[in-house]
């Protein structure tokens, strides 16, 4: 039996539902990976395929039937709220209150093995807050709700792989967040994750934070002071880790296969690697939950929802990931 994928909705004033839609009726190879089942509001889904011209029949999904999805079926887990019309474009509070409620019984389903992976469409962190969702993103979200430790973002481009040492916050404080131990944490579950999605005895490349890695710590030294050091340790440990190596050759360096990986320290320096090398075909995964997460790399699109101009690429990417990965 094939596997069951949960695709949640997203913010439906956004791109999310109108992606899913269009992987799913224009890309029939995705039935080839599992079986896709959307966790998300019946309604909205049925007006946007009015709208978009997409003809699918949405069949009711419980766990205890047997399902054959195909482009010409839609098979739904509704939230069991009363039928929303979105505001398409705009930031709300019933926005972030659909898409919360999707990832929540998404995860719930999970969890009770009813799926065997979550690929999630684009949420809106302004919409959480408006709904008072007292999580920030997908990945605290998820964290939480799982009671989850050491949980980590890594994308993967082609042949690229990024883990982010950190995630949403000021690149003022990115140096002040080094310290060895969440450093050897974060470069052991680099490690380890990449051993569980197949490679045996990874690289690791550890990316430097200053420019030229410090220049002996000419430029900073936080390189001296943490990043080397922890590179030996995990060397000690028989860990095959390297650098740090400057930022403006490492991803290059890993794209080529001289690495598994890259342990990017913030936000943008690991995005606009991947994003660049191609931004339809970057794909989230979020290591370390009970189950594998994927999802696509890019926001809600505000700007063009409703406009039916949005690319299912990234979201097609997502899908083939979680079939490939999947534990």
């Amino acid at each position: 039996m094939k596997s069951r994928f949960a695709l949640t909705m997203g913010d439906p004033c956004g791109i999310g539902p109108e992606i899913i839609l269009k992987a799913l009726k224009n890309h029939p190879d995705l039935y080839n990976h599992g079986h896709p089942v959307v966790v998300g509001d019946k309604s909205i889904f049925l007006s946007l395929m009015q709208n978009l011209g997409i003809q699918m029949e949405i069949m009711d999904f419980t766990p205890d039937k047997q399902i054959n999805p195909d482009p010409d079926h839609l098979y739904c887990l509704d939230l069991g709220l009363p039928p929303h019309k979105p505001e398409i474009g705009q930031i709300t509070a019933a926005g972030g209150r659909y898409a919360y409620t999707a990832i929540k019984k998404a995860i719930e389903c999970t969890v009770r093995k009813i799926f065997s992976a979550i690929v999630t469409a684009p949420i809106n962190k302004e919409a959480l807050q408006l709904a008072k969702v007292p999580y920030l993103d997908h990945t605290e979200i998820l964290t939480r709700l799982t009671n989850s430790v050491d949980t980590m973002t890594l994308f993967v481009t082609g042949p690229l792989r990024v883990f982010f040492y950190s995630r949403h916050i000021p690149l003022r404080d990115v140096a002040a967040s080094l310290s060895a131990e969440q450093l050897d944490t974060a470069i052991m579950n680099s490690c380890r994750y990449l051993e569980q999605i197949g490679i045996a005895r990874p690289r690791l490349a550890v990316a430097a934070l200053n420019p030229h890695g410090g220049e002996q710590g000419m430029f900073g030294d936080e390189e001296l002071k943490f990043l080397f050091p922890a590179v030996e340790r995990a060397r000690n440990r028989a860990q095959q880790v390297f650098g740090p190596i400057p930022a403006d050759s490492v991803f290059h360096l890993a794209k080529e296969g001289t690495y598994d990986a890259v342990l990017s320290l913030y936000h943008d320096q690991g995005h606009i690697a991947t994003k660049t090398l191609d931004f339809h075909r970057t794909v989230s995964l979020t290591m370390g939950l009970p189950f594998l997460r994927t999802s696509v790399d890019h926001g809600t699109a505000l700007d063009i929802a409703g406009t039916g101009k949005a690319s299912e690429i990234s979201m097609v990417e997502a899908v083939k990931a979680a079939a490939s990965y999947a534990w």
